[in-house]
């Protein structure tokens, strides 16, 4: 019996271990052993937290380990098929915790309950998993932000266009067309042909970045043609059967024409201006259907410099004037009605990273409808393999390249799971085409596996294909993304 007993300690140690590499749960380095005689003790952590008498879950698939802490063997039973544990049994300990992870299933109906039992001898302890529903809006036709997720497939960047926003001596704003600033990054005028070849090779969600600042008036007014423009770009990619997001975009990050910044003391001028915005190009597309979505911004800072790129310690003025602007935004394009009672929203993370800070300080807006925000991160890691970064280049797609996506999408998919809305990565690509073309392959096909694998997607950042001649320059990178 010593022995057997030793055997599964140790198989109970490594299965332990396989968990902890899931989570942000430490390692811890002793262990006493297994206790012998009735349990005294049955305790469910989250978090090495203690778990309350009810656990709350979106609507859509989430899974979270659980500790137990218990000094004697013990048992796990959810009351039905809709969740599920991955350990039914655990042996208790003096001094460590067993660990089991908690499965809940995506709800298509309405909100649910069922129960999550343990026990250890005479002790139980019982914890009510309440899990929300679809809703019952009236007159909500849009499919719910996870079901929408679920419905991308890859998605790709149409960058260094509409969020153009050239300076400098060699140009003079006054007298441009919309499709000259389209053109001031390098890029042609955008057609229809353009956005179907995109579409053809099988991506199907066109995030079209827009910058606004130098489009409006001293009163935040928007430049008619500039909408308009905005406007044909946005059909085009409807008409060629891919969802669009559309979002605010230079108007953010480092550079001195940027005016929405994440802190406490522009806040109050730069929301007047940015709810304005919203409410213009929400009334601009009302009656859209579920296949538009509304981005909040892009990678916001707290400063216009490059040293905002240095995320604030947690607690910082600059996450508050983040949720309040998260808010505007809500409020401002709920209020336009129509359509975008319901449309899905889409929320970034301080500059769109996916640094533990960051993500811990992400909470989602109020919204008068359930089920329709998501979140965006961005994620271009390694840094050193995805861009050319001089003497600190990684030139090797190699193990600890893959360790480091792999802590990425640990981190994004928990704080998504603990928020309780769905992630997917707003841009993504190893852009540096000086990395051999190889290795840049192999980078694309581990992160199409990784969305896989979180029932997730991300969009390319531009590139790819010359959009004056419609050539696919980079196929083989598009043929990992697929999966071909």
């Amino acid at each position: 019996m010593k022995t057997k007993n030793v055997y599964y300690s140790v198989l109970l140690f490594f299965a332990a271990l396989s968990l902890y590499s899931c989570t942000d749960v430490e390692n811890k380095e002793s262990y006493t052993g297994r206790s012998e005689g009735p349990a005294t003790k049955l305790n469910v952590l989250r978090n090495d937290s203690p778990v309350g008498d009810a656990l709350e879950f979106s609507m859509g698939t989430t899974s979270i380990i659980l500790g137990v802490e218990c000094d004697g063997d013990w048992t796990a039973e959810v009351n039905s098929d809709w969740a599920d544990v991955s350990n039914h049994a655990g042996y208790g300990y003096f001094d460590r915790n067993s660990y089991l992870k908690l499965i809940v299933n995506k709800n298509e109906g309405d909100a649910r309950s069922t129960t999550l039992t343990f026990k250890s001898g005479s002790l139980t302890r019982t914890i009510t998993l309440n899990q929300k529903g679809t809703g019952t809006d009236p007159g909500d036709t849009f499919p719910s932000s996870y079901t929408t997720l679920e419905n991308f497939k890859m998605g790709y960047n149409l960058g260094n266009t509409l969020d153009s926003w050239p300076v400098g001596d060699w140009w003079i704003p006054e007298g441009k067309s919309p499709t000259d600033w389209e053109q001031g990054w390098g890029q042609p005028i955008t057609t229809p042909e353009i956005i179907n070849a995109i579409a053809e090779r099988g991506f199907n969600v066109i995030r079209v970045p827009v910058t606004w600042g130098p489009h409006m008036d001293e009163d935040g007014n928007v430049d008619a043609e500039w909408m308009a423009r905005v406007k044909e770009i946005v059909d085009m990619v409807i008409d060629a059967g891919c969802y669009c997001i559309v979002n605010v975009m230079h108007d953010t990050g480092a550079s001195s024409t940027a005016w929405l910044i994440a802190n406490m003391d522009v806040y109050p001028t730069a929301s007047v201006k940015y709810k304005k915005l919203w409410t213009q190009i929400a009334n601009t597309f009302r009656d859209y259907g579920d296949h538009l979505l509304f981005e909040s911004f892009n990678e916001i800072l707290f400063t216009n410099s490059n040293d905002g790129w240095t995320a604030p310690a947690a607690g910082d003025g600059a996450y508050e004037a983040i949720r309040k602007y998260h808010q505007d935004f809500v409020d401002a394009v709920r209020a336009t009605g129509g359509n975008n009672e319901f449309r899905n929203l889409v929320i970034n993370p301080y500059s769109a990273g996916n640094s533990q800070v960051v993500l811990d300080e992400m909470v989602v807006p109020q919204d008068k409808h359930s089920n329709h925000i998501m979140m965006s991160v961005h994620s271009y890691d390694p840094y050193n393999f995805c861009n050319n970064n001089g003497e600190w280049n990684t030139f090797i797609f190699d193990n600890t390249c893959t360790k480091e996506v792999d802590d990425v999408f640990n981190r994004v998919m928990t704080c998504a799971s603990n928020l309780g809305i769905p992630a997917f990565f707003g841009e993504f690509g190893a852009i540096d085409a000086d990395k051999d073309l190889a290795e840049r392959v192999k980078y694309a096909k581990y992160l199409a596996e990784k969305f896989k694998a979180n029932g997730t997607t991300g969009l390319w950042w531009m590139g790819l294909m010359e959009r004056k001649t419609l050539v696919w320059y980079e196929d083989d990178i598009v043929k990992a993304l697929f999966g071909e």
